[in-house]
């Protein structure tokens, strides 16, 4: 697995994690944020999902409204909270991170959606992200 790819598991786990205590709301983005793991994860992809999440948090309100005017009738809160993050995550990178090919962030989306995600989440998620990149862009 690259380390992008395990970037953004991590990512997400934090993201998911900020979700249920609503960090993203409340403003407080400490040292809390990072989950641990048991499992060693190197610098590099704890730097760069520390990056990502921390961009997501910031920029949440700005995504959440985009994310909600592309996703026809789903207010984002309404989503499931895996699917949301997802998809808050693949929209920052779309938005923020211009290094990333908008193709990879698609897929590593989709991948993301498949594994963790509920079972009609890739197609959702895909079709959202597809025209926010088409029309947005």
């Amino acid at each position: 697995m690259s380390s992008r790819r395990r970037s953004r598991e991590v990512a997400l786990q934090m993201l998911y994690g900020a979700d249920i205590v609503d960090i993203a709301e409340q403003g407080d983005q400490g040292d809390d944020l990072f989950i641990e793991s048991e499992e060693t994860i190197s610098d590099t992809v704890r730097e760069y999902a520390e990056e990502i999440a921390r961009g997501t948090i910031d920029k949440s309100a700005e995504i959440d409204a985009m994310v909600e005017s592309y996703s026809e009738n789903w207010k984002v809160k309404r989503m499931p909270l895996v699917d949301r993050n997802i998809l808050r995550l693949a929209v920052y990178e779309l938005l923020y991170c211009p290094d990333t090919p908008y193709k990879v962030v698609i897929d590593e989306a989709i991948e993301l959606a498949k594994r963790f995600g509920s079972d009609k989440a890739a197609p959702f998620i895909n079709g959202v992200l597809d025209r926010i990149h088409t029309e947005a862009s």
